[in-house]
């Protein structure tokens, strides 16, 4: 109990004090993997505001069980939303003092030590996530930021595995990372967990020199599968199967995450197919873009990172 009052009191100051600031950058304490400071990035001032109030409402039904499991997930999660991530990660480690059994406050807390770019902490939550959901049945997760048909496609094992295999990626251990990719595509049988798990896995295999299982990967993709949020990461594999050009996917990219994951993709092509000025041409123009958080952002670093590390 007294562990958590500061801790509660804290996201409540923090809460109020935060409000009408994020339409705004904001510096924050994390650095790139190329030893950038990153800034905070800017929210449309409705969505701080509806941001806001979900964090205030999560808080408070937190604050009425402080041993319920869910809500202080969602307190985590909501203040992440809000781009605190240092705090969510401190949410997340105290839930997992709280409950060290429960599986999700480690794959929550392994995501966000993704975004502030600790992958060692990252893979060491997730490889013990999935310690403690081996042989427990799945469980949809609810989505925070909801589609547009408000129907989650991610659960806990899938999100373990996918999470996982980033990390795994993002270190260059192309050969784990499709073994755990593999795992999280098999995890859920929907489209998008398919196209999502599919690109990464197939890009993977490429880069592990298994051009024939990246192949095979491509088989069950099609254009009509019902795909609902991951639209980049689909018309990437219709890319791959050559239904699709690097110069069209480019042109249709926007500035968000969504574009970020299309550039991403295609210069992950670019270099498995022998064109790396242009892959690198594109690993800059990400690195110049505001959405850092993604994973699109986040892999491109991760090139660019290598690549001065080999060069040394």
């Amino acid at each position: 109990m007294r562990r958590i009052l500061p801790l509660l009191a804290t996201i409540v100051i923090l809460a109020g004090t935060a409000q009408g600031l994020r339409s705004e950058t904001h510096p924050s304490d994390i650095s790139s993997l190329l030893g950038r400071p990153l800034v905070i990035p800017a929210l449309p001032p409705e969505e701080a505001t509806r941001l806001e109030a979900q964090l205030a409402d999560a808080i408070a039904a937190w604050a009425k069980d402080r041993n319920d499991a869910d809500a202080l997930i969602w307190v985590g999660r909501r203040t992440a939303y809000l781009g605190r991530y240092r705090e969510a990660i401190a949410i997340f480690t105290d839930g997992i003092a709280r409950h060290p059994d429960d599986a999700r406050m480690l794959r929550h807390r392994g995501h966000r030590y993704l975004t502030v770019r600790e992958i060692d902490r990252a893979i060491a939550d997730l490889e013990r996530a999935a310690e403690l959901m081996a042989g427990q049945p799945d469980a949809v997760e609810p989505d925070g930021l909801p589609n547009a048909r408000n129907i989650p496609t991610g659960t806990l094992h899938s999100n373990v595995w996918y999470h996982l295999a980033l990390a795994c990626y993002l270190q260059g251990d192309f050969a784990r990372a499709a073994k755990t990719w593999q795992r999280a595509r098999d995890a859920v049988p929907n489209a998008d967990n398919l196209v999502a798990a599919s690109h990464w896995l197939y890009l993977s295999l490429r880069r592990a020199g298994r051009e024939a299982d990246a192949a095979a990967v491509l088989a069950p993709i099609s254009a009509d599968l019902d795909v609902i949020e991951n639209v980049e990461y689909h018309q990437l594999l219709l890319m791959y199967q050559g239904e699709r050009t690097p110069e069209a996917l480019l042109a249709a990219a926007g500035e968000d995450a969504g574009g970020s994951a299309t550039r991403y993709g295609v210069s992950a092509w670019f270099l498995v197919n022998g064109r790396r000025d242009e892959a690198a041409a594109l690993w800059q123009a990400i690195l110049q873009g505001a959405d850092w958080p993604s994973f699109g952002h986040l892999a491109a670093e991760a090139e660019v990172a290598r690549g001065l590390t080999a060069a040394r």
